[in-house]
């Protein structure tokens, strides 16, 4: 797998159905939620977390709650399957490149038409804005070197591509839900409590970012902090927070926060006064949720943190080359973090889900992109094992649905269902 230590600032296929994009009518099929929690983890297939005996609480919800076993995130890398979750496209990004911060004089990648890409290496990403855009097409191999130095990967199942859009409105689903009057954060575990604002990475003390924040130049400061007998330097953070697994910071409506209830002021640490453990003890969560742990936690693995942390050794699609301790810590986040919801006064006084997933898989070239998703409801019936075939635009499609919103870009193709069976009454 390669993976870089510091990201620079820098066919014949079965198409899924015909593409609309843009935003369409309300979706139906499951009953209004008041909270929805969506747990990312992170790069890892179907087939290494089920079964795996260092994931014993995940598989325990894999039997107790409802499970879609034939679900599948779409593209690679990372960034991209979140953008995909929060706004039904990939906004033209193929890549985990940056956010350009606040910077209102460049194009938008929907309104360029040009694709931002790791390799080659487009630079960092214009805020994503604007409408009747156009997003980029996944085909079903991807034979970038985006991600491996030996492509293709396999975008979806391995049948499936998705035509490009030319309808993309550069909204995500915080935008619809602040314009109904509802409400959202994103908790991302390693943020600064100074907040996200600029910051690209962070251990939660230390960051790297793109623009001075109140004075502070983020990425040269750590000259300062150098000595001759204890130096210290950029390499030396441990990408615990990553703005990469951070969707909504990618978007001009949250950058620029005219409005309060949309800004960059909705995203927190776990930790803190306004972080997430704190708002599920005091009830004061939002209706959507959005939860990333540190790439400690959610089993993405960091190559200069502690070997409980280490990369997996072989990307090859099985259990085999895993790095057990990183399996295991992310069961263990999961768990705490599924307790907290359930524990809170929130889950036992409204209608609530909880989603837990894998944003991609681990980049195996022989495997398709096929990831584990769990539903927990605190109402309807529970151990449904789904067959129906799912992606990330259908649970960007059951978002919308649940909080009866238009359904958003790629949501709205023909062929994309609400997951229905997992959340029903």
């Amino acid at each position: 797998m390669i993976r870089r230590l510091l990201i620079a600032g820098t066919a014949a296929c079965l198409a899924a159905g015909s593409v609309s994009a843009e935003q369409g009518p309300v979706p139906s099929g499951i009953p209004a939620l008041d909270h929805v929690f969506v747990v990312m983890m992170e790069n890892h297939a179907y087939g290494q977390i089920a079964g795996n005996p260092q994931a014993p609480f995940i598989n325990s919800l894999m039997m107790k709650a409802n499970l879609a076993v034939n679900y599948y995130a779409i593209a690679h890398p990372s960034s991209t399957n979140y953008l995909e979750v929060v706004g039904g496209s990939n906004f033209n990004k193929l890549s985990d490149q940056y956010p350009d911060w606040h910077n209102r004089n460049c194009v938008p990648n929907i309104k360029s038409g040009k694709t931002n890409t790791d390799v080659p290496d487009s630079g960092v990403l214009c805020p994503i804005a604007g409408t009747n855009g156009t997003d980029a097409a996944i085909p079903v191999r991807d034979y970038t070197m985006n991600e491996t130095s030996a492509p293709p990967l396999t975008n979806i199942d391995g049948k499936r591509s998705i035509a490009a859009s030319h309808k993309i409105d550069g909204i995500s689903i915080a935008d619809q839900l602040v314009a109904h009057g509802k409400s959202w954060k994103s908790y991302q575990e390693g943020l600064p409590l100074s907040g996200a604002d600029g910051v690209n990475v962070s251990d939660g003390y230390y960051s790297l970012g793109g623009v001075d924040i109140e004075g502070v130049n983020q990425t040269s400061d750590f000259a300062a902090l150098s000595t001759a007998g204890n130096p210290v330097s950029a390499s030396d953070v441990v990408y615990l927070y990553a703005v990469k697994h951070n969707p909504f910071a990618y978007f001009a409506s949250v950058q620029e926060g005219r409005d309060k209830a949309l800004s960059l002021g909705r995203v927190a640490s776990f930790e803190g006064p306004n972080g997430l453990y704190a708002d599920l003890k005091e009830g004061t969560l939002p209706d959507f949720a959005f939860i990333a742990p540190n790439q400690c936690n959610d089993q993405h693995g960091r190559g200069n943190g502690t070997a409980f942390c280490n990369y997996d050794a072989d990307d090859n699609g099985t259990q085999a080359g895993l790095n057990p301790s990183l399996i295991m810590q992310g069961d263990l986040t999961v768990q705490r973090i599924y307790t907290a919801i359930k524990s809170s006064k929130i889950w036992s006084d409204s209608r609530a889900a909880i989603v837990i997933l894998w944003d991609e898989n681990d980049y195996s070239t022989t495997t398709p992109n096929q990831v584990v998703t769990v539903v927990e409801t605190n109402y309807g019936p529970h151990k449904i094992r789904s067959l129906n075939y799912y992606d990330h635009y259908s649970l960007t499609k059951t978002l919308d649905a649940a909080f009866r919103l238009p359904c958003l870009n790629h949501a709205c193709d023909e062929g994309v269902e609400v997951m229905s069976d997992l959340f029903r009454e």
